[in-house]
This record gives C-alpha cells, structure tokens and sequence, in this order.
C-alpha cells in the first residue's frame, strides 16, 4: 500500500464538513482510500455502478436515513445527479441532531457536472479535494512513474510489458465504456485519433484549427472532444500569463495529457530506453514535472505559463499569495544533469521579476548559478511548494 499525501487533508474535511467530494480520474485509486479510511469507524459503502447498490437508493431518504450513525460512501456518484437535494435534507437534518460533520463521501470521475450539481444543491455543506495519480513525493522510483505514469496498477506492474498492457486496456476501456456513460456521443476512433495528436503535441500550443484539420472536424468540435478530456481530468490546460506590460503575449493555454504512462502509450513506448531515443523526450519531462508540481500545490496557488512574440518563455510560473504579500516564482525544467537557461527566460524574468528564479532538472541537489537562479531537484521543489 502507498500511502497518499492528501489523506491527512481528507480526514480532516471529514472531520469540518458534512459531505466531501473526492474527485479523480477512475482507477486512480479513489475506493482504496475511500475504504482505507472506512477501515477506522462505523461506515457503509455503495457502489453506484452496481445495480443492486442503485436499488437501495430508489428512496435514498428512507434508505440512508438508516445509516445516519455511519460514514456513508458513494462511489461515482455522478450516476444518480438528482441524489444531492435529497442529501441536503438528510444533512440538516442530522445538523439539527448534533452531527455536524463527516457524513457523506462522494467518489466521481467527472469533475464539472458533479460540481455544479453539489454546489448548488450542497451549498455550505460540501468540501471538494482532488485525488491525482501517484506523484514523486509518494514513490521511491521516478523514473518508473515518469515513464509507466502514475496510475496504481501500473506503476505497481512487475513489468514494463505489463504496464504497457494495463494502459492499453485503460484507454480503450475509457474509450468503449466509461466515456459514453458520461453521455458522450463521439466515435470511440474519433476521440482516440485526438488523444493520441494531442500526446503528439505534448505540452504545446492549442492549435484548434490544426487538430480540426487532422480530424476532419470543425473547432467547435475540437473545444468539446478538450473539453471533455479536462473534465474527466485527463488533460490539462494550462492558461497564460497576462499583464499589462506592453508585450505581446501568447493567448492559447498550454495543453497536456496529465498522466505520462498514457501519453507514452498512445505513442507506443514501451519503456525508459525507447523513450529517452523519442523526439517527445523534453517535451514529456517538462509536462511530467509541471504535473507533479500542481498536484502538490495549494490549490490557491495560481499557475501559468510566460511566452512573447520576440521569444521570452518560461515554462510555469506559480503566483503564491501570503498573509504577508504575494510572490512570483519563475520554473524552467529541463532533462539534464547539466542544465543551461535559456536567454528567452533571462528575457522574461526581466519582463515579471519573479522572486524567485527556478531551473528544475534530473538531479537532486540544489545550488546557485548566475543571476540568482537556484538549480534544484524536483523532489525538494516538491517538498517546498507542498508547504505553500
């Protein structure tokens, strides 16, 4: 068992809110944690992809008005959209008898269906909390996870075949099964052809009219099939700097797959060494880095990206918000034990003046360079933005 880094955070939303909703891409280890807590006191738990399970809920007040002494778990949620105004009643209900917190535990996959329907039926009730794949603080090989990805059953895979073999078989079961239940009407074909562009593209640019092109599609086509994939919380947009200094800024957000083990997949690497002769290479690092970044930032933390016309870039830039005052920092990663900044980045600290200037690279240790620009290893940089 691994443990998890936000389980400390679970339990203690549970132990100021009535209801928490723990969101995550499906298989990424939701129900483990779920029941792992359960494990520690009086608690039900219901499957609502199982028929049976959805049975017992056909009169969910009458049912669950029974387990009120208990930590009630509803995995994928999502099923039964119109649960949450009877979970409002069942919440005050119990309020106005002294139980005032850790009632409900709400699983999804899709993250904003289920969250305009519980904040606006669970207003002041819920909590919501996001459950990632694993990340480099909660492993001991990075190189496994950058290359497998950070899927449980597949960072735990003996081998790399079998690995391979479960991201395989995840894609096209998100694909044939768990993307159609969203209500989704794309071809399964159509929306694997965009998958695996958008992995061809890995942390570049939206090019709306360029993958409308390489799909035989319109835009509009193009924004719902992303759309759709950020929702189910597999791919990220990254959105740009803006700011008032007179430079002519890059518009598009930044898009990636947000688990590498899938992105390796749909292009067909199988391991560490195919990978490191690949062209996607850089461009694979830095989308793992910036994702294990985000994962373990306070979710107050505002994240983006800098690019200019004439060539100033850098690769994220984290706006952190003290009691004190607010900082900038500036990131730039590169895949190399012997890093070197480029002068696009010198161009662009000139540009925000960060207050502090970052190069993430392969190694571990930390040291300054010229300019004031602190080389460090991911894990430490972690371990600081983790406390932010």
């Amino acid at each position: 068992m691994i443990n998890r880094r936000i389980t400390s955070q679970l339990q203690d939303l549970l132990g100021q809110f009535p209801a928490v909703v723990l969101l995550g891409p499906r298989q990424v280890g939701k129900t483990t944690l779920a029941l792992q807590l359960a494990e520690n006191q009086p608690s039900i738990y219901l499957d609502l992809e199982s028929d049976t399970d959805r049975i017992k809920l056909e009169e969910p007040e009458l049912y669950l008005s029974s387990h009120q002494d208990k930590l009630v778990i509803l995995d994928e949620v999502h099923r039964i959209p119109n649960l949450f105004s009877q979970l409002r009643g069942l919440i005050d209900k119990s309020r106005r008898g002294g139980k005032k917190h850790g009632q409900y535990l709400l699983l999804g996959s899709a993250s904003l269906d289920l969250l305009q329907q519980s904040s606006e039926s669970l207003a002041g009730r819920v909590a919501y909390i996001d459950l990632s794949t694993f990340n480099s603080l909660e492993v001991d090989n990075r190189n496994k996870l950058w290359v497998c990805g950070g899927f449980p059953d597949s960072f735990t895979a003996s081998t790399d075949e079998m690995s391979f073999t479960w991201r395989k078989n995840f894609i096209r079961s998100y694909l044939e099964r768990d993307i159609p239940q969203f209500g989704s009407r794309i071809p399964a074909e159509t929306l694997r052809r965009f998958w695996t562009m958008l992995a061809h593209v890995q942390g570049g640019l939206l090019n709306a009219a360029s993958l409308a092109r390489g799909l035989d599609v319109d835009n509009k086509s193009i924004i719902r099939y992303l759309d759709l994939l950020v929702d189910l919380l597999l791919v990220r947009k990254l959105t740009p700097w803006h700011s008032n200094n007179g430079k002519r800024l890059t518009k598009s957000p930044k898009i990636y797959i947000r688990d590498s083990g899938l992105v390796h997949c749909l292009l067909n690497i199988p391991n560490l060494e195919s990978l490191l002769s690949h062209p996607i290479l850089g461009a694979s690092w830095e989308a793992f880095v910036i994702e294990n970044i985000l994962q373990v930032c306070n979710p107050q933390v505002h994240a983006s990206f800098y690019r200019s016309s004439g060539g100033a870039e850098i690769d994220l830039i984290l706006e952190i918000q003290t009691s004190q005052n607010r900082q900038i920092w500036a990131i730039e990663i590169k895949r190399s034990l012997k890093p070197k900044v480029t002068r696009g980045f010198y161009s662009a600290c000139e540009d925000i003046s960060p207050h502090r200037k970052l190069l993430v690279y392969s190694g571990d240790d930390h040291f300054q360079i010229k300019h004031g620009i602190e080389v460090i290893g991911l894990n430490q940089l972690l371990q600081e933005v983790g406390k932010l």
